[in-house]
């Protein structure tokens, strides 16, 4: 059969476009020698395992190819600092403190954190797997590149923050706040528990999938002004 010529060929385009995920294969690791962090330091090829970092000062430090395993960082203030190729496992504290902090292909695993201070953070391919975060505060953060997968994030704030290729899978979002919140290519659809405090204005440039809609259709319709009543009511 003839093939019109004026009749062009489409393909359907994805829903979003796929996430640059992480491949952090870290080198031979020295272990962290005795002492303490320190502002301003440089750390390199570094293993630091089952320590007890809880409280230290290294505001503006460099990690790179490092892995950290186990690590208790209990109001650690690490701001501005900077996570490149490293690995993060198993770490835990409250009130860690990584304000304006940089995480370029970082894997984040199984962390157990509470009221982490990631505020005005830069994200760019960055994994986290497994754990569960309290109280996240990634307000006016940049996040590109991202997974968030079967993790748990409870009362995470993103409010004012840019959300670009970010995938949510298989995690739990309960009482999130999206208030103005920027996003491109956010993949919401196999969230396993999607419960939005706040924000559910600014899910343009996300996609989610019929069920997601049918259980945020009373909030989007709150939004608009419209009310939902039986008739009789």
């Amino acid at each position: 059969m003839a093939r019109n010529p004026h009749v062009a060929r489409t393909k359907k385009s994805p829903a979003v476009r796929p996430v640059r995920r992480p491949e952090v294969r870290l080198p031979a690791l020295a272990p962290f020698g005795p002492g303490e962090l320190e502002s301003e330091g440089d750390y390199d090829g570094l293993e630091f395992r089952e320590l007890d970092l809880t409280a230290q000062e290294a505001r503006g430090a460099r990690f790179m190819d490092c892995g950290l395993y186990g690590v208790a960082l209990d109001e650690t203030r690490l701001g501005r600092a900077r996570f490149i190729d490293s690995v993060l496992d198993g770490v835990r504290g409250v009130g860690t403190d990584l304000a304006e902090s940089t995480l370029r292909d970082v894997e984040v695993v199984d962390a157990r954190l509470g009221g982490a201070q990631l505020h005005a953070s830069s994200w760019e391919r960055v994994l986290v797997r497994g754990g569960k975060i309290d109280y996240l505060n990634l307000r006016r953060a940049r996040l590109k590149d991202v997974v968030f997968e079967g993790c748990v994030l409870a009362e995470p704030d993103f409010g004012g923050a840019r959300l670009e290729r970010v995938e949510f899978r298989d995690c739990v979002l309960r009482r999130a706040d999206f208030s103005a919140a920027t996003m491109v290519d956010v993949d919401l659809r196999t969230v396993a528990e999607l419960d939005i405090a706040r924000g559910v204005d600014r899910l343009a440039g996300s996609v989610i999938s019929p069920s997601q809609l049918l259980e945020l259709a009373p909030a989007f319709a709150a939004q608009i002004g419209v009310r939902v009543e039986s008739p009789g009511d």
